[in-house]
């Protein structure tokens, strides 16, 4: 899987995911989809949407990935995580197949692609209305690009995983805008001089209406967004712009999904108080862990996010700023590194794969950056020692990858008295 082997485990095209969704009967067909996609944000918006149509009274199926401690993070519906046994079955009735009978004969289908399958089967089988289908990874060759949405979303372009989908912003753009379905509105959250013309491109060869967030009026006063990262305001505007198409006259004749008893819901409209979105159940965007100390975390892995963390971390006020820090082998190491606050008390780690950096030559490398500290084995480890060397009023800060994040999770270290 690409998450533990990297490149070796990035198979793109949708050929298997096609012959696996025709095994099981196309069960994406059986309810209508969001499909979003981006460099950054994708997760975010994911969950805000799901919970913003969830609350409007529909049953909601959500698969995003990756997952930080619980696999069935990936998959829930109505926020619940699908079932143990659903998984443990899918897979013991895929086992004949796969070894040679019905859809898996050659295929050697990946992680993600069986993932994907399990998901659509589930929602289907979960009898859902609208099921909220995150990219894994680009979009056009993706395995998630098999489905027709009423509506996607392309939340950013950064350089990012750039082996695989391109070297410059508008190559990047160009593999996330094949989402675009022919006729299917889409909203751009972010645009550049670059990468605009290849989504307006896109969208006049697939007659598609294309909305950028950027130019959506926000309206007064702004919900309240549970999750609190500067970035967040980033996405709060792509949601807030994608919940407009939603409940626009010629969006809900065309999907019947948008049924007048829905839409009015959305955000909470006529309640009388100020709109919210929470509910998520969405881990590691700058979540507070505890108070005193404060400690936070944040999944944020390449330049783009970190331009937000960055200037957050070094505003916060405390005695002493303290961050364990790690990132896996395809990431921009030097360049995190020279955003990175100078004052701060370092704790070098690495993630338990064997795609992340080891600790020393991490240390090695922010030294060149006048960034200094001690270097630990373990996420664990360096998070006790960093607890331990800590004030009440300091402040600690976890991240630098998804991994580092998910052993602080799965260690339960931040728990410690």
């Amino acid at each position: 899987m690409f998450e533990r082997q990297g490149a070796g485990g990035y198979k793109p095209g949708l050929q298997t995911t096609e012959t696996l969704d025709g095994y099981y009967g196309h069960p994406h067909h059986r309810y209508q989809t969001i499909h979003v996609a981006g460099t950054n944000g994708k997760g975010s918006v994911s969950h805000a949407l799901a919970s913003i149509l969830r609350e409007s009274g529909l049953r909601v199926g959500l698969y995003t990935s990756p997952h930080l401690v619980d696999f069935r993070e990936r998959i829930r519906v109505n926020g619940e995580y699908i079932s143990e046994q659903y998984v443990v079955d899918f897979v013991k009735n895929l086992l004949p197949s796969l070894s040679g009978e019905g859809a898996g004969e050659r295929l050697s289908p990946s992680f993600f692609e069986l993932t994907t399958a399990m998901a659509f089967k589930y929602f289907a089988d979960e009898q859902v209305d609208v099921a909220v289908i995150e990219v894994g990874l680009g979009g056009r060759l993706d395995s998630t690009n098999i489905i027709t949405p009423m509506l996607s979303v392309i939340t950013n372009i950064a350089l990012d995983h750039t082996q695989f989908l391109g070297s410059t912003l508008a190559e990047i753009a160009a593999e996330k805008a094949g989402i675009i379905k022919r006729g299917v509105p889409v909203v751009i959250g972010e645009a550049t001089p670059e990468t605009r013309p290849v989504f307006e491109q896109k969208s006049r060869e697939m007659d598609a209406p294309i909305f950028f967030a950027e130019e959506f009026e926000m309206p007064t006063p702004l919900p309240d967004f549970e999750l609190k990262g500067a970035y967040q305001q980033k996405n709060l505007r792509t949601i807030l712009c994608a919940v407009a198409q939603m409940k626009s006259e010629e969006f809900r004749m065309k999907n019947s999904i948008t049924r007048p008893n829905v839409l009015p819901s959305l955000l909470g409209e006529g309640s009388g108080e100020r709109p919210s979105i929470g509910g998520l159940g969405l881990s590691g965007r700058w979540q507070t862990l505890r108070e005193q100390p404060l400690v936070i975390c944040d999944t944020g892995h390449n330049p783009a996010a970190w331009e937000y963390l960055a200037p957050q971390i070094a505003a916060q006020t405390c005695r002493q700023l303290r961050i364990v820090f790690g990132m896996v082998d395809d990431k921009d190491l030097d360049t995190v590194l020279a955003m990175l606050p100078k004052n701060a008390a370092y704790y070098f780690t690495q993630a338990s794969t064997h795609r992340a950096i080891p600790a020393d030559r991490v240390a090695e490398k922010a030294a060149a950056h006048n960034l200094h500290g001690t270097t630990h084995k373990t996420v664990a480890e360096a998070y006790r020692q960093a607890f331990a060397d800590a004030a009440p009023d300091d402040f600690i800060f976890v991240g630098g990858s998804s991994y580092i994040v998910a052993d602080l999770l799965s260690s339960n270290q931040f728990i410690t008295k």
